[in-house]
């Protein structure tokens, strides 16, 4: 397995409410990034429980791809991802464990885009982001997350 790096951090307090870009953010077990909707329950899905609602990572290489081949060029934080990782192929760490710095996280299931997202975006993200929309995580062993960090499959 190849390593990453982890190129941006994005929270927001609300649902709907524009993302906000981090240094560091606090990744806390069972609950998710401090200071995100979700860690405090008021995001879109929060009423839908589930495995992998804890942090939500995409590829730079997806948003640049979308880019190149739908002419959708869209900022990071619009994508309303947590983590931006730029090197590691995320739909390969479902069902397994992988670090992001000291942060030790569970890929859960692929992060596909939804009607919601694209309603938020514009048209063609749906299609543009068709299984490289991300990857959904659980948090296994919480700590700081920084911009920089890297990116890597746990050592089993």
């Amino acid at each position: 397995m190849c390593e990453g790096e982890l190129v941006s951090i994005f929270v927001s307090a609300k649902a709907g409410m524009p993302m906000e870009s981090r240094e560091s953010a606090r990744a806390v077990p069972g609950s998710g990034l401090e200071g995100d909707r979700y860690f405090d329950g008021v995001g879109y899905w929060s009423n839908h429980p589930g495995e992998g609602r804890e942090i939500t990572l995409i590829e730079i290489e997806a948003i640049e791809a979308l880019a190149r081949e739908k002419n959708i060029e869209i900022p990071p934080e619009l994508l309303r991802r947590n983590l931006v990782t730029r090197g590691v192929p995320l739909n390969h760490l479902v069902g397994r464990e992988f670090q992001v710095g000291s942060v030790r996280l569970m890929g859960k299931r692929l992060c596909e885009p939804c009607q919601y997202l694209e309603a938020l975006t514009t048209k063609g993200v749906l299609t543009g982001l068709l299984h490289r929309g991300g990857l959904r995580a659980d948090i296994v062993l919480g700590g700081t997350i920084r911009i920089g960090d890297a990116v890597s499959e746990s050592a089993k």
